[in-house]
């Protein structure tokens, strides 16, 4: 896919922007570093790999210090695959036709065990010259195996790739060139922020166990209390979610009259935020000694038994076939009443007929004993 636009793109030889490297640019790669871009599409956050392509970072530093990337623009982009950027020629909205030429041939590659996953920052090359990197990058949307090898990544997008792919989206024209100007209004580099754990990722199994959940639904509350002892991996994750906001806006999209009532199906709420993007994954499984009896709160999952993810669903009646096949963590505390006006509604199939709506989850915490 790449190698089409940069074939399209890339057909004249850039003449070097930049002089030769000094200790000094090289000596910084020491400390872990980012990137932080304002762009008129969003803030997008990268950390520069400087362990596996020293020579791009050290570029990319020197570029953005000098404000070489100020200015610029994203200019080529294939929707929800690639957008490119960082040449200096897209800083003159007059030079349309050479966009794609500027700042190549500065650079030897640095290849490395990366691969073109989802965020990877990559450095353009002109189409059959391997030693023309330059300033110019470009970002994968989506995962791109087809180039795994063929570039080299030097950083990766670690916030942002909502505007990432908001940019990808932007209108091109017959040569594939963003119709609007998307700028790069500056590029800072700090140092990487400490990690902070996630929420709910330090607790202990006591501090767990006081947590509880309150599902404000169009049929009434129902609260939610968890077995940590039994499953801590899925309190975590569902507490994490819950607080993210995740769960907000869904329904309760299926209904098994005495059997279970479920919800959590990421189709059913609008669009999730980054953070809570970067909240939902796959869970390996906890079956344990829970019974799944009437007000059991369980995780639904695929045939997969690490499949679970953040569908979940509340045991109507004794079901003993789930026991020990699926992750049971919790219990219905308060509102078993509202958990059976549900097995009320008009269905289709499972499904019900009106919409139940999952409005909000509050997550409250016990202080007492």
């Amino acid at each position: 896919m790449l190698g089409r636009i940069a074939a399209v793109t890339l057909l004249l030889t850039a003449s070097p922007a930049f002089g030769p490297f000094d200790s000094k640019d090289l000596a910084r790669q020491g400390r872990q570093q980012q990137a932080v871009l304002d762009t008129t599409a969003g803030p997008i956050v990268m950390d520069l790999l400087a362990d596996k392509a020293p020579n791009h970072v050290a570029l990319f530093i020197k570029t953005a210090e000098s404000g070489g990337y100020d200015g610029t623009t994203f200019f080529r982009m294939i929707k929800y695959g690639i957008v490119q950027g960082g040449d200096p020629v897209t800083k003159d909205p007059n030079a349309r036709a050479k966009y794609g030429t500027g700042g190549l041939n500065l650079l030897k590659p640095e290849m490395s065990d990366e691969k073109q996953t989802r965020g990877a920052v990559s450095a353009t090359l002109i189409p059959g010259k391997a030693d023309s990197a330059g300033t110019q990058f470009f970002i994968a949307v989506t995962d791109q195996p087809g180039i795994d090898g063929k570039y080299t990544i030097f950083a990766r997008v670690v916030e942002g790739m909502l505007a990432v792919q908001k940019i990808s989206e932007a209108a091109v024209d017959d040569k594939g060139l963003a119709v609007d100007r998307i700028v790069v209004n500056k590029v800072t580099i700090r140092d990487k922020p400490a990690e902070t754990p996630e929420p709910f990722s330090t607790e202990s199994i006591e501090e767990l166990a006081r947590y509880r959940a309150v599902l404000d639904t169009s049929m009434g509350e129902i609260t939610l209390s968890f077995t940590p002892d039994q499953a801590p991996n899925h309190v975590r994750n569902f507490l994490r979610l819950a607080q993210s906001g995740v769960y907000d806006g869904m329904s309760f999209h299926r209904v098994v009259k005495g059997f279970v009532i479920q919800s959590g199906h990421l189709p059913t709420r609008g669009p999730l935020g980054e953070t809570q993007q970067k909240y939902v994954r796959q869970m390996k499984a906890e079956f344990n000694d829970q019974i799944h009896d009437k007000g059991t709160l369980s995780m639904a999952r695929l045939a997969d038994p690490d499949s679970a993810s953040t569908s979940f669903f509340i045991v109507t009646a004794r079901a003993q076939a789930l026991d020990g096949k699926y992750s049971a963590f919790g219990k219905v505390e308060s509102g078993l009443d509202v958990v059976e006006k549900f097995e009320a509604v008009a269905l289709n199939g499972e499904e019900p007929t009106q919409r139940v709506e999952l409005r909000k989850v509050t997550i409250v915490k016990r202080t007492g004993g």
